[in-house]
């Protein structure tokens, strides 16, 4: 096992300033995702870090040595494609071998290494097959199997399951997680799918333009975001503006309390969010505290919920109901906000460095 330390790591093209100043830890044996849109960095931070692309200022670190100068060969870190780049004349065995071969493995153990990587993606019975004869799930077995059969110290997987169907997408996620546990192996990788980074990864790493905004496992980001942009990245438009005293929040559709521990900060100018599937919905009022009233502008049923678009004076929510709850268009309809899922965010795209860790 590996650990990888990121420090003040940046990188130029030009003008442009693809990452800046990017300060990450790695812990030995950890999953690691870098999230974000295209072209916030996240591949170019995953280059630096196999060798690909040198840093303009900066350092990679592998067990808390800069590696920077070791070559990409001899990094112990082995990167797997979005797309598979499998060598169409060989077969199965001789694609996920050729590390080993171009190492001097002599055969047998060339052999037998690719025996249990075969074995372990999954693909035994394959070896004779030309890529060309494979399925694209099948193809990026091997590609994976390839790239650990040379028994890295690092894997780096740089949107491997973005060319893949729903169906094949799933059980590649639950392969890859099942081979990096039982191979207790440091893996970073890169995507731009929320649900891909919280169902395989240890932590994730949020990107924005160059920037790292967010670290911290999957359930930080719906339950904590720090800023609105986070929040709307997670798929949450749930926001209202208002004036906090202590634990109580004055905003146009009404007094919201807080819970003090969870949404820690002083008095002033707050943005509140709250998840769609936290909203408690009803038809009719009640007692209890935290209730804003909406209008239904749109009901989508969904299957397993319906979800409601409403009209909250002049904000425009998403709420998470029963698919058999009795709202539609133009009804007037009761939402509490559960203090404990209320959350406090920044107005603001960019957090301060040392604030990104949580």
């Amino acid at each position: 096992m590996t650990q990888v330390s990121l420090q003040q790591l940046s990188r130029r093209f030009g003008d442009h300033l693809a990452v800046r100043e990017l300060n990450l830890d790695i812990e030995s044996g950890e999953m690691v995702a870098f999230l974000g849109p295209s072209g916030c960095g996240k591949t170019t931070t995953l280059r630096m870090i196999t060798g690909l692309l040198y840093p303009s200022s900066g350092d990679v670190l592998f067990d808390g040595k800069s590696v920077l100068d070791v070559p990409t060969e001899r990094r112990g870190a082995v990167m797997v494609f979005q797309k598979h780049l499998l060598f169409p004349t060989m077969d199965v065995a001789q694609n996920v071998g050729f590390g080993l071969k171009m190492a001097g493995a002599d055969k047998r153990e060339i052999a037998s290494r690719v025996s249990e990587m075969l074995d372990l993606v999954e693909l035994s019975g394959l070896e004779t097959r030309k890529a060309h004869e494979l399925s694209g799930g099948q193809q990026q077995r091997v590609a994976l199997a390839r790239a650990l059969v040379v028994r890295p110290q690092v894997l780096l997987l740089d949107e491997p399951l973005a060319n893949l169907d729903a169906n094949l997408r799933i059980t590649m996620r639950q392969l890859i997680r099942t081979i990096q546990s039982e191979m207790d192996i440091t893996a970073i990788f890169v995507t731009h799918d929320q649900e891909e980074a919280v169902m395989l990864a240890d932590r994730v790493a949020l990107m924005f333009d160059g920037v790292l905004q967010q670290v911290g496992t999957p359930d930080v980001f719906y339950r904590r975001p720090r800023t609105k942009r986070i929040a709307q990245f997670f798929r949450s438009d749930n926001f209202l503006s208002g004036i906090r005293t202590g634990t109580t929040v004055r905003t146009s559709v009404g007094e919201i309390t807080v819970d003090p521990e969870r949404v820690p900060g002083g008095d002033g100018p707050v943005v509140l969010t709250v998840r769609p599937e936290d909203v408690e919905i009803s038809v009719q009022g009640s007692g209890q505290g935290n209730i804003v009233v909406g209008r239904v502008k749109t009901p989508i049923y969904m299957g397993s919920h319906t979800e409601l678009v409403v009209s909250i004076g002049d904000e425009t929510w998403h709420v998470q109901g029963s698919a058999s709850i009795a709202a539609a268009e133009g009804d007037e309809i009761y939402l509490r906000l559960p203090p404990e899922h209320v959350w406090i965010v920044e107005d603001d795209a960019v957090v301060p460095e040392e604030s990104v860790a949580v």
